[in-house]
């Protein structure tokens, strides 16, 4: 079984239904010992955002009309996440990045070691407040994850991974995808939203039968 996932490293939602994405398919690996891989495809939630990126609390309070309905939302969402064992320190947080120079480089690893990547620069984002939008920190955490740092900067520098994200970026706006997480299990059933695992395991018992 394979999914591709739509996603932003900046969208708390999307680091929540990751990780319900990701009990699920250890829940069916165990249960129908079927393997499932994941294909990480980029989205961004504002791809207007300056390379640099804006104060956090001045991009946020912008989008959600003010301090007193940003607050709540926040709240909700930490709450959500401390539900399924993940931590979000928004206290932390300074910056709203742009997510293309991390989408690129998303874009240059091979499958098996994407998704450590991207956890790592959730973290980084989600838990430490660092800033995912320079080039320095993105390939700090790379050789923290394993990563041939190096070898990432100068493929960045050639310009690599730039069509990689551009082209996702379309194929999201073709599927009519307008908010993320967003999930297509085997090509034919799509989940939107940071869903439980039980909602999860469901669906892939669904495509199994379907065949």
């Amino acid at each position: 079984m394979k999914i591709d996932l739509f996603s932003d490293m900046v969208c708390p939602w999307c680091r929540i239904g990751k990780k319900n994405m990701e009990d699920a398919i250890a829940a069916w690996q165990a249960e129908a010992g079927e393997t499932v891989t994941v294909q990480y495809h980029a989205f961004q939630l504002d791809p207007s955002l300056p390379p640099e990126g804006k104060p956090f609390r001045e991009a946020m309070e912008a989008k959600m009309g003010g301090a007193a309905r940003l607050e709540p939302m926040l709240q909700r969402v930490t709450e959500a996440a401390a539900n399924v064992g993940i931590t979000l320190r928004f206290d932390n947080i300074t910056r709203m990045p742009n997510t293309f120079l991390a989408h690129r480089i998303t874009a240059l690893l091979p499958d098996d070691r994407r998704q450590v990547w991207v956890d790592a620069v959730m973290k980084a984002y989600f838990e430490d407040g660092r800033d995912i939008a320079l080039t320095d920190t993105l390939l700090e955490l790379a050789a923290e994850a394993g990563l041939d740092a190096d070898n990432l900067r100068s493929r960045l520098d050639a310009g690599e991974g730039e069509s990689e994200v551009r082209q996702d970026m379309e194929t999201a706006q073709k599927l009519g995808i307008t908010g993320v997480p967003f999930f297509i299990i085997n090509g034919q059933y799509a989940l939107s939203g940071a869903y439980p695992s039980a909602q999860f395991l469901a669906a892939f018992r669904r495509v199994a039968q379907q065949g």
